[in-house]
């Protein structure tokens, strides 16, 4: 009999974009496009194109929980990621949970702070910030905040690449976590640029901007990437570097629906 393939899982925590074009839909293509069975614990359902989100409907923290312990029970991840978790009684539920987890065997955790969507909505509540911050980014192992939201986590504007160095230190000193800043909404350059640091290596990673492209999912598909490469056993560092190769291909290789363009995390 012919022995079958096997693939790591890899686990989204996060909410349901029904446009198809982020989070955990997004998260879910992005496993595949890797080679990683993707599981999905849901926080949200949202109402949303890549123009607006028009409604958000946040599940029982008791549901997330319930959720949460089905997945692990049956289909243990080998690494996880955190989206939209929306308000402080979710982020408390995830916390609450991983802390439960025996500390040895915990997955690799990455924490994509969805806070604003690319339309403007706010996705994220004040008191979840706050949550955040003080209770789950001290359990990740990367936090990979976008520039708006690095600016949050350490209290300053950012406006240079030189700036994007000194807010991955902070982070990683103030948090305990690996950072990656995303610059790809930093002004007047002409190329996107993310910088990693982890305590001990350090990297920044450039590419042209792909012009004329929607970014909408860009960032959950990113920290997807993260986590998929994670899942297949790379350590922190590539994993970062080639997910920034995927997320550059997908954006440059998007496609059209309808009058938009989705990226392409298919483009392999």
């Amino acid at each position: 009999m012919k022995s079958r393939a096997t693939q790591p899982v890899a686990l989204t925590i996060a909410g349901s974009d029904s446009g198809g074009g982020a989070g955990v839909q997004m998260d879910l293509k992005t496993f595949a496009a890797l080679g990683v069975h993707g599981t999905s614990a849901l926080t949200c359902l949202t109402a949303q194109n890549p123009d607006e989100v028009a409604a958000v409907h946040a599940v029982p923290p008791k549901f997330l929980q319930a959720q949460l312990k089905t997945v692990f029970g049956g289909l243990r991840p080998a690494a996880v990621k955190t989206g939209m978790l929306f308000n402080a009684a979710l982020v408390r539920e995830v916390v609450a949970f991983w802390k439960k987890l025996p500390a040895k065997s915990r997955p690799v955790l990455v924490v994509d702070p969805v806070m604003v969507a690319t339309s403007g909505a706010k996705l994220l509540q004040p008191a979840a910030i706050k949550a955040l911050l003080s209770d789950l980014l001290p359990l990740a192992t990367l936090v990979t905040p976008n520039l708006d939201e690095a600016e949050i986590l350490v209290g300053r504007p950012l406006k240079t690449v030189d700036d994007l160095h000194a807010a991955a230190v902070q982070i990683r000193l103030q948090y305990g976590c690996a950072a990656l800043v995303k610059g790809g909404h930093l002004r007047g350059t002409r190329q996107a640029t993310d910088v990693f640091f982890d305590g001990e290596s350090g990297l920044t990673l450039s590419v042209p901007f792909v012009r004329g492209v929607a970014t909408h999912g860009t960032g959950c598909a990113y920290s997807a990437a993260i986590t998929g490469y994670l899942a297949l056993g790379l350590p922190l560092p590539q994993a970062v570097e080639m997910a920034k190769t995927h997320i550059t291909q997908s954006i440059s290789q998007s496609v059209r629906i309808g009058k938009y363009t989705t990226l392409n995390p298919f483009w392999s």
